[in-house]
């Protein structure tokens, strides 16, 4: 099987999962089938480019299952105008998603190595919208006005208010929330007028967040 048609049978199968879930979004999809799977995993991956399985990066991170990820997605309820902030590059394919369907996203992730190649990434299918920092997002990012939406990839003990606080009125957060020593939530938090309402979603299975930028990687 050559790996375009591979791509094709992988996108469709995904599709039909994901209509099962009552996510059909043609927006969300056609971005998603824009956006090659297998050009952001690992090249011995590429078979579980359209799985729901887990699948490991560079830097000891991972990528999580793409039915996770788009439904991650479809949850942010995203619009044209919309200004994303990301905390967690990984692999780029999240933001490469996004990208298509809002105006910009400001992706930051503490390794260089994972802002590097997803930036390659970015440049070989053309996205221009999508800013990309070598940064801590431990304890939040100044200087860079309010967003939309806030998506954080790396799991906190509690919500991360200090990112709430850069969302514009009405705009909403999903992150990762441990729970246990092996599990974690994900969680959204939406800023009504001076409020915060909490929703949990769903399990995902995320890492707990590193603080400062890695030395070496």
């Amino acid at each position: 099987m050559n790996a375009r048609l591979g791509e094709k049978e992988g996108f469709a199968g995904l599709v039909l999962r994901l209509r099962a879930e009552g996510i059909n979004d043609i927006d969300l999809l056609t971005a998603v089938e824009q956006t090659p799977r297998t050009q952001f995993v690992p090249s011995q991956y590429a078979a579980s480019a359209y799985s729901s399985r887990t699948i490991p990066i560079e830097c000891g991170a991972f990528m999580e299952g793409v039915d996770l990820a788009v439904r991650i997605i479809d949850r942010l309820k995203l619009k044209s105008g919309h200004r994303i902030l990301e905390v967690g590059t990984g692999s780029g394919f999240t933001a490469a998603v996004m990208a298509r369907l809002v105006e910009r996203v400001l992706t930051i992730d503490r390794y260089r190595t994972l802002t590097t190649e997803a930036q390659k990434r970015f440049d070989q299918l053309g996205l221009r919208n999508i800013i990309v920092r070598h940064a801590d997002g431990s304890a939040g990012l100044q200087g860079d006005g309010t967003f939309d939406r806030i998506l954080v990839t790396n799991a906190f003990p509690s919500m991360p208010r200090f990112y709430a606080e850069q969302l514009v009125s009405g705009g909403s957060m999903i992150a990762p929330l441990l729970v246990g020593e092996d599990r974690c939530q994900m969680a959204r938090l939406t800023k009504v007028g001076s409020r915060f309402e909490t929703e949990i979603l769903f399990d995902a299975p995320y890492l707990p967040i590193v603080p400062r930028l890695s030395s070496y990687l």
